[in-house]
């Protein structure tokens, strides 16, 4: 069953995407050659608590950090590490999210380390690009898998590939709700759109087409052949005058346009 949030509820979210969105374009400005991602989860965690607000990922199912640090070949759920710096070229994926007033907040984004190679800035361009593609299709009355197949779709059509092992959800008092929103998928599938739902949608792409698989950490996913991997994540609110993309930074740009 998908919850539906109350206006009250709505507001909530809203504020609480306006602080993560505050969170992730703080943390994004220490991401530098030689940073260590251990330093960048302490950051983190403190912008949080300035935020008003917990750490949502924090011993979640026992998860040790406050936000997730994929470099390169790593998908998702990467553990930030004092062992881990950051070199020139490399793309870290940042997740993270909050908790705040009994609501959750979740967004990622995938940053440059100084210059990165074309194949890599076109990685994080579709990425970023078919986050947005999937977002548009969430209107009031589409099928979910709407969403799933613009993501997709246009993935392919760029030749790279989604991540099929892991998929966005529905988000609220609990940080994964239903539904499930795979990226990938025929359109014109599942339950219907509808005022109150709130998903996180969550695009991961990488460049080789063999299956993911999780490091001994229990915890890092990684690409199946060594190929690089990017990840974008917004979390948005349907309502009836359209989609609300709580998570949004305010100077965000999508084809050269703000959002």
């Amino acid at each position: 069953m998908i919850p539906l949030k109350t206006q009250s509820e709505i507001e909530v979210l809203r504020e609480n995407g306006r602080r993560l969105a505050w969170v992730l374009e703080c943390l994004a400005e220490h991401v530098a050659p030689d940073a260590d991602t251990a330093s960048l989860d302490r950051i983190a965690e403190e912008l949080i608590r300035d935020a008003g607000a917990e750490p949502a990922f924090k011993g979640y199912r026992g998860y040790p950090a406050s936000i997730c640090t994929s470099i390169n070949q790593e998908v998702v759920h990467g553990i930030p590490s004092a062992k881990r710096r950051l070199r020139e070229g490399d793309i870290l994926s940042i997740d993270v999210g909050l908790l705040r007033d009994g609501f959750y907040a979740d967004a990622a984004t995938t940053v440059p380390v100084g210059k990165i190679s074309a194949r890599a800035r076109h990685l994080l361009e579709v990425t970023r690009e078919g986050l947005w593609r999937g977002i548009e299709r969430a209107t009031i009355g589409a099928r979910l898998s709407d969403v799933s197949h613009a993501i997709g779709s246009y993935v392919e059509s760029e030749g790279l590939y989604v991540v099929t092992e892991y998929v966005g959800h529905g988000i609220g008092r609990q940080l994964h709700e239903d539904p499930q929103i795979p990226n990938y998928g025929p359109p014109g599938r599942g339950p219907r759109l509808e005022p109150g739902m709130v998903l996180a949608v969550e695009p991961m792409v990488k460049t080789d087409p063999e299956p993911t698989r999780v490091l001994d950490d229990e915890w890092t996913v990684v690409t199946g052949n060594g190929g690089l991997a990017a990840h974008f994540e917004h979390t948005i609110v349907l309502t009836d005058q359209g989609v609300d993309v709580v998570t949004q930074g305010g100077d965000e740009r999508r084809s050269g346009q703000a959002r």
